[in-house]
């Protein structure tokens, strides 16, 4: 059985902040479900979570992947500290048939592909450990890979305890390891904690496993990036960016156009299709969806919604919608929520269309506020129009049938019902169900008083 040891009981103090810091999430996506998503695409059956004095929060984060088991440690003065006391919490639960792996949660950037690799290459070669490591153009931080003249593994030496010529060795240890069960039970019941903090090190490890004649190797990663981890917010902007362009790149290969990709924000769930047009400052998050042919431009975002081909968007704010084919939304639009809009329709400047349906062709060109509403097809929705759907307590629905005319100005005041073909005249307000076919101007009767305004310059002078 392959079992993953995930060291997540840190508080991240150099995150300043009061989330916890497996929890900070990089490009919409938690940062600890980076790493248990590769871990589980790598064939790792069970994964044991390490969880410190934050646990409650870790828990309910991934309470429902039943994959995972919760292992506390303890935090606190006179407590055992170190990674090698933190993987210990879970021994009982390894088997000496099990390859187990040992992965801290701050490692966003291995992905299931290079633990595929890693693990294939401590089973083919048998190793009874093996640690992941990468070759790096700045070392600085760094454990060392020390071999021999034969390219045999001799040790880990930490950056501070190395020789110049140790200094020099550009092969580091990304702080990931993979044993046999027996070996890891072994290693972890030996472990001394003799050192100036008093803590018990994984990486002792390495050389009492060597002592014991054991088989023990280093898997050097072709990505470079798999030895970052996030200490700090500078950290965590550094793994974003490189996650960031990452799904841009697969996106470009993939047909999509961006004018300025580094100025492109994508989340991993995202789905778009092919000749897609994206340009600057533009946002897409969560499950969302873009068909062929779509045209986005700048300050626009979209969340979990399915826009479908050869619609056109600028500059507007979509939440949880559909958007049909050919429409043209913004700019300035906003699609708040359970909005669905037909094929061919116009929601234009500085529209809002809430928890509403228009169907094919139906136009609401400007300055309109569409809520709770089911429109038909062809419907136009004049400037300043506003469906007026909450008295204070209670919200309710208005609809309005195929071919409507709905007149600048006018509110319609829910619950309500427009006829089929019916004509509201502008500056109306409805509050009773108009027939189909009919006109309604619900208004006072215009009255021009001649000369009024002489007159009252007249009266004031007389004064």
């Amino acid at each position: 059985m392959n079992q993953a040891i995930i060291l997540a009981a840190g508080e991240g103090s150099r995150m300043k902040s009061s989330l916890i810091k497996v929890l900070h999430k990089i490009n919409g996506k938690v940062m600890l479900k980076y790493v248990l998503d590769a871990c589980k695409g790598a064939g790792f059956d069970k994964s044991y979570l390490i969880v410190g004095n934050n646990k409650d929060k870790v828990m309910e984060e991934f309470s429902s992947d039943t994959s995972i088991s919760f292992i506390e440690q303890k935090m606190g003065p006179g407590e055992p500290y170190g990674t090698g006391y933190a993987a210990s919490l879970a021994k009982e639960h390894v088997n000496a048939g099990d390859n187990v792996l040992v992965i801290f949660g701050d490692t966003p950037l291995v992905d299931e592909e290079v633990l595929k690799d890693f693990l294939k290459y401590h089973e083919d070669n048998d190793n009874n450990m093996t640690i992941l490591s990468a070759v790096l153009d700045d070392c600085e931080g760094y454990g060392r890979i020390v071999r021999d003249a034969d390219k045999n593994l001799t040790k880990i030496v930490e950056q501070k305890d190395a020789s110049d010529d140790e200094l020099n060795i550009n092969e580091v240890n990304s702080g990931i390891y993979c044993f046999k069960g027996e070996d890891f039970l072994d290693a972890i019941n030996n472990l001394k904690n003799d050192n100036v903090k008093k803590e018990y090190y994984l990486t002792d490890a390495v050389s009492y496993l060597l002592s014991k004649g054991k088989k023990v190797n280093a898997y050097i990663s072709d990505d470079q990036n798999i030895a970052l981890g996030v200490n700090n917010q500078l950290d965590l902007s550094k793994i974003e960016e490189i996650v960031r362009k990452k799904i841009i790149t697969k996106w470009m290969l993939e047909g999509v156009y961006f004018k300025n990709p580094s100025n492109v924000y994508i989340e991993e769930n995202v789905k778009i299709g092919r000749d897609v047009e994206i340009y600057p400052d533009v946002i897409l998050e969560g499950d969302t969806t873009i068909e062929d042919n779509v045209k986005i431009y700048g300050y626009t975002r979209i969340v979990n919604s399915h826009i479908a081909k050869d619609v056109t968007i600028e500059s507007s704010l979509i939440e949880d919608s559909f958007i049909g084919e050919r429409t043209k939304v913004g700019p300035n639009a906003h699609l708040r929520p359970n909005s669905k809009i037909g094929k061919d329709c116009k929601v234009g400047n500085f529209v809002e269309i809430k928890n509403a349906s228009l169907g094919d062709g139906t136009k609401a060109g400007h300055l309109a506020y569409v809520g709770d509403a089911d429109v038909g097809r062809n419907v136009n929705i004049g400037c300043g129009v506003i469906f007026a759907n909450y008295d204070g307590k209670d919200k309710f629905r208005s609809k309005v049938e195929d071919n409507a005319f709905i007149g600048s100005n006018s509110n319609l005041v829910a619950p309500v019902e427009i006829g089929e073909n019916a004509y509201v005249a502008a500056g109306s307000t409805i509050i009773t169900k108009v027939m189909k076919d009919s006109l309604s101007i619900a208004r006072a009767r215009q009255v021009d008083k001649i000369d009024w305004v002489k007159n009252k310059k007249n009266m004031e002078e007389e004064k």
